[in-house]
């Protein structure tokens, strides 16, 4: 009997895989496929293999294996897939940011900072900001919500004594016309791209002109000394990421997986299901320690910490970093 139910379980399991990887593999060719006019056809015969392997095949042991065999193929082919950074890419990420670091002063090329009329009507402006890294006194982090609270994009910002902030929002970096996939960003649909920016533009167009997005705004408890190496871990992230191009992908390599594995293995903080369902960021962060709480419990800390109607209120004002700032436990 319990030879029979362990085996039971282990077809079970096998026949699991196998239907995963099939669907995996048929996505990948229906997503990835080099010519988009061959991509439904190429899917749709995908699943006919698929099918007539299970029907004609005898054993099981037969069906797995070619299941694997064709699957192992589309991943074979899959991983030569090569991202650039040489692509006719929408208007608002078609500059990567780079820095050049000369001891303590630090000049970043290729500062977002977009003049919007709308969401989609702007025109985007590229500055060259100085920062010198004495004057860094501490990060925020803004958290940006569009629909689900599961799911959440998070913006960091560095705090500087004597310039305005400058934020990075990592992000997917689309062709012109193309639009966002959360099935598509499992595959490689996207190129990744760390975008550097003012507040006035990388929070501002989600607070001001993007319809149902809500931002909350946190100070992190951490020192100067510490902030520091964070910067000069975004900056080596940054630099490799101007000369070495790197795919997007919705589940290892986001807009929040990124920002862990900048740290070295020995360094990064410990695993938590929140990491991958960043909605709930800010609550682990929370829990470590990881944010100013001003001695708030977490409900009324992020109540306080919305700055959608203060970012409303200070628009296209030189001072909307401060603005959106004032009042707020923690600054």
């Amino acid at each position: 009997m319990i030879p029979r139910i362990a085996s039971g379980i282990v077809w079970s399991l096998a026949w699991l895989i196998a239907a995963g990887f099939s669907a995996w593999a048929t996505g990948a060719v229906f997503y990835d496929l080099p010519w988009p006019v061959l991509r439904r056809g190429a899917a749709g015969f995908m699943v006919l293999t698929f099918a007539a392997a299970l029907i004609f095949l005898r054993g099981k042991w037969r069906k797995l294996a070619a299941l694997h065999v064709l699957c192992g193929l589309v991943l074979a082919w899959w991983l030569t897939l090569q991202p650039s950074n040489h692509l006719a890419w929408q208007a608002d990420v078609a500059r990567t940011a780079h820095a050049e670091i000369a001891g303590d002063v630090v000049t970043l090329h290729n500062v977002r900072n977009c003049d919007y009329r709308t969401e989609t009507d702007y025109i985007a402006r590229w500055e060259t900001r100085t920062v010198r890294l004495s004057q860094l006194t501490g990060i925020d982090m803004a958290i940006n919500y569009w629909g689900s609270p599961w799911m959440a994009h998070p913006i960091v910002s560095f705090q500087f004594a004597d310039t305005p902030p400058v934020c990075f929002s990592i992000e997917t970096r689309k062709e012109a016309g193309e639009s966002y996939s959360a099935i598509g960003g499992i595959y490689r649909q996207y190129e990744l791209i760390y975008v550097v920016a003012e507040e006035r533009d990388a929070i501002r167009v989600r607070t001001n002109f993007r319809k149902g997005e809500e931002v909350y705004l946190y100070h992190l408890n951490i020192t100067p000394e510490k902030a520091r190496t964070r910067f000069m871990d975004y900056l080596a992230a940054l630099n490799e990421l101007h000369v070495r191009p790197r795919w997007y992908n919705a589940v290892t390599t986001n807009c929040t997986t990124s920002i862990r594995t900048q740290h070295d293995a020995a360094h990064r903080a410990a695993w938590d299901w929140r990491i991958l369902v960043n909605g709930k960021g800010d609550e682990l962060m929370f829990e470590r320690g990881n944010i100013v709480t001003a001695g708030l419990p977490f409900e009324d800390l992020k109540k306080r910490a919305l700055i959608n109607p203060a970012a409303n209120a200070a628009n296209d004002a030189p001072d909307f970093s401060r603005r959106i700032r004032d009042g707020r436990p923690g600054f």
